[in-house]
C-alpha cells in the first residue's frame, strides 16, 4: 500500500528531472535519462522561489504555532473552566469549520481593507489562525473536559494559580495532541489557495501554492516546469512532516495503550 502512495510522488520527480523534448517522446510515465535541472531552475527564476518559500514558512508557521496557543487558551476555559454556555460554544465552534471558505471571502476581504491588512501576509495569518483555532478549540476542549480531575485538584492544593495549572499541569499532559495539531495546521495553511490568492495580490507577498498556479495559461501549459513545480512546493511539507514522523506518531497513539 505504501508503495502504491508513493507512484504519484515518482512520476512527479520523473517529469520534474525530464527535459520538455523527452516529456514529448517519451510520455509522462518514463523515468528520465539523464539529471536535468532546467525545469527547476526556470520555475526558480520565473517566480522568485526563494522568497515565495520564506513568505510560506512564515505564514504556516505563524499560524501553527499562533492557532495551537489560541486553541489551548480556549479549550482550557471551555474544557477544564467550564464556562457558561459551553455547549453553545462548541456548536458555533463545530458550525464555524463547515463553512466553505468561498462564504467568507468577500466578508474578510472588506475588514482587511478597512483595517489597512489588505496585501500583507499578517491579513492572510490573523484569518488562518481564527480558521484554524476554531477546529483546535473544538479538538482540544473534549480532550481536556475528561482531564483527570485529580491532577487539578491536588495542583490546587498545593496553591497553583490558574495559569500554572495550564502551563505545568495541563499542558504537558496534552502535548501529544498539541504536537499533532501543530503539525496538521502546518500541512493545512502551506497548501491553502483560495485566501492567499485573493489577499496577497503582489509578487512579493505570494505563497508557493499561489505560485503553483501561474504556470498554467489557458492554452498552453509547461509539463516538465509544472512538475518541478510540484516537487518544490510538496519538500518542504515532506521534511517538516519527517523531522516531526515520531512524535507525530507518539501523539496519534496516546492513551491507546493503558499501562
Amino acid at each position: 500500500m505504501a508503495a502504491i502512495m508513493l507512484i504519484p510522488f515518482a512520476v512527479v520527480v520523473f517529469n520534474a528531472l525530464k527535459t520538455p523534448a523527452e516529456y514529448t517522446a517519451n510520455g509522462p510515465l518514463a523515468p528520465p535519462e539523464g539529471f536535468h535541472l532546467e525545469g527547476i531552475r526556470d520555475f526558480w527564476e520565473r517566480v522568485g522561489f526563494g522568497h515565495v518559500l520564506l513568505n510560506s514558512l512564515l505564514i504556516s508557521g505563524s499560524v501553527a504555532v499562533l492557532a495551537v496557543l489560541l486553541s489551548v487558551l480556549n479549550a482550557y476555559a471551555l474544557g477544564i473552566g467550564r464556562i457558561k454556555g459551553r455547549m453553545w460554544v462548541l456548536v458555533l465552534l463545530l458550525m464555524a469549520n463547515t463553512l466553505p471558505q468561498e462564504s467568507l471571502v468577500y466578508p474578510l476581504y472588506y475588514l482587511a481593507n478597512k483595517l489597512g491588512l489588505y496585501d500583507t501576509r499578517v491579513s492572510v495569518i490573523i484569518v488562518f489562525t481564527v480558521i484554524q483555532s476554531a477546529f483546535g478549540t473544538y479538538l482540544l476542549s473534549s480532550v481536556m473536559a475528561a482531564f483527570p480531575r485529580p491532577l487539578l485538584d491536588a495542583a490546587r492544593i498545593d496553591g497553583a494559580s490558574r495559569w500554572q495549572i495550564l502551563w505545568r499541569v495541563v499542558v504537558p499532559v496534552v502535548r501529544p495532541t498539541l504536537t499533532v495539531m501543530l503539525v496538521f495546521f502546518f500541512i493545512w495553511t502551506w497548501n491553502e489557495f483560495l485566501i492567499p490568492l485573493i489577499f496577497l495580490i503582489s509578487n512579493d507577498n505570494q505563497t508557493v501554492s499561489v505560485a503553483l498556479g501561474v504556470l498554467q495559461g489557458q492554452r498552453l501549459m509547461d509539463a516538465t516546469m509544472s512538475s518541478a513545480a510540484a516537487l518544490l512546493g510538496l519538500l518542504p511539507t515532506v521534511v517538516f512532516y519527517l523531522i516531526f514522523q515520531r512524535t507525530l506518531s507518539r501523539g496519534l497513539t496516546a492513551g491507546a495503550i493503558k499501562e
